[in-house]
């Protein structure tokens, strides 16, 4: 008898809302969540070898999984300007930022080149399933997921990340060479941030359902040996402080626009003569002092907010429609009671203790009781369903969803 393949794409599982941290995971080769973020997380590189065992048991079954997304999908979305986009080829090198032509792609049989589309959880509803299995990292770490698609030979050269990303094999094999050389310097001959010298200390070749995680600064370079290779990226952020302060000194200067008693003038009647006017006045000194102390300016409960306000920003090329014809505020909490609302793939939530951010905005602020538990419902879980609701035309729940940034499941884009 002969046997064939049939080839069908893999479907990924939703994560459960409760993860099992303690519990061995196929994921990660059979070890545990905590275990991984104790031995691995920031430490050292790990190979798993049937991360996703779904594509192997496909095999033994005499069948053939491809990657949830198709090859004609991704090259689609590269043409859309509202989608981040490359493409890279070798020999010699070029770069180019989409949004791409179909013709400007190079056929699957063609060498030497890769696609790299990101933000794929905001486009396809695999994607973000493929993100919920990484929950067990806050949330203000991640950010994105990006599918690079390859024709044999392609990669982006050797090179290194300043951020933690987990390389998972979807579609054909790749070769991965890793190096944790102290040597990151770059060739300023090419048009790509590719190591100058890079000596490969392991090499792999990765199979469909096969994963490699990176921690920051490991020197690596991936190479697609098929046509059509597919490499999914989940990659975790690592802003500077210089980053995070300056985003979090920006809000707290805006917020004190809201603070009346800051319109005062400075005066400083007790002030002496001076032999020194070039020197700035102790009395200016000692009453921004006092100032400062009263804000609690000096404290980083006042940056926190901030901070998570930016983290909670989306990616700058997110793009929300409202619904075409949205629900009245009596109609919207009556669906709350028996639909799923859920966060566009393309929004963003974190929270600060109770407080949380949406989009960069402070969502419950000033609000009810009622809607801030919503918000934190959401926050943690990502959905809100059998809930009732004060129906108000001015709750931040509503506002949300009138913008877009909030979906009932049914209209949920992707």
């Amino acid at each position: 008898m002969t046997s064939f393949y049939l080839s069908k794409p893999y479907e990924p599982p939703q994560a459960p809302q409760n993860l099992p941290l303690n519990k061995p995971w196929a994921l990660f080769g059979g070890i545990s969540p905590d275990r991984f973020m104790k031995q691995y997380w920031q430490k050292k590189p790990l190979l798993v070898r049937g991360a996703i065992p779904a594509f192997s048991l496909a095999t033994q079954n005499g069948e053939c999984l491809d990657s949830p997304v198709s090859a004609e999908a991704l090259i689609k979305l590269a043409s859309n300007d509202a989608v981040e986009s490359r493409l890279i080829q070798s020999n010699p090198w070029s770069f180019d930022a989409g949004p791409f032509s179909k013709k400007s792609i190079p056929a699957l049989n063609k060498k030497n080149w890769t696609l790299l589309v990101q933000g794929m959880e905001s486009h396809h509803p695999a994607a973000a399933k493929v993100l919920s299995w990484f929950r067990f990292i806050p949330d203000a770490r991640l950010d994105d997921l990006m599918i690079s698609i390859a024709g044999i030979g392609g990669g982006v050269g050797p090179h290194f990340d300043s951020y933690d990303v987990f390389l998972i094999q979807m579609c054909g094999r790749r070769q991965w060479q890793i190096s944790g050389q102290k040597d990151l310097s770059l060739n300023p001959k090419l048009p790509l941030k590719i190591l100058r010298h890079f000596k490969a200390e392991h090499e792999w070749i990765l199979e469909p359902g096969d994963m490699l995680y990176l921690p920051p600064h490991i020197a690596h370079d991936g190479v697609a040996l098929d046509s059509g290779c597919q490499t999914w990226s989940v990659g975790f952020r690592s802003p500077s402080f210089k980053e995070l302060l300056q985003e979090g000194l920006w809000r707290l200067a805006e917020s004190l626009e809201s603070i009346p008693e800051l319109e005062q003038k400075f005066s400083d009647p007790m002030q002496k003569a001076t032999a020194h006017a070039e020197q700035m006045p102790e009395e200016l000194i000692e009453q921004i002092t006092l100032k400062l102390r009263d804000l609690k300016l000096d404290q980083v409960d006042r940056f926190l907010p901030g901070i998570t306000a930016y983290l909670s920003e989306p990616k700058q090329q997110a793009f929300f429609d409202g619904p075409i014809n949205p629900l009245s505020p009596r109609l919207f909490s009556k669906h709350l009671r028996s639909k799923k609302l859920l966060p566009n793939p393309q929004t963003r939530i974190l929270s600060l203790g109770k407080t949380v951010f949406c989009n960069g905005e402070n969502v419950s602020q000033g609000q009810g009781q009622d809607i801030i538990q919503a918000w934190q419902t959401l926050s943690a879980k990502k959905m809100l369903l059998g809930r009732k609701l004060q129906s108000s035309s001015q709750s931040s729940l509503y506002q949300a969803y009138l913008a877009g940034w909030l979906v009932f499941e049914s209209s949920r884009l992707g």
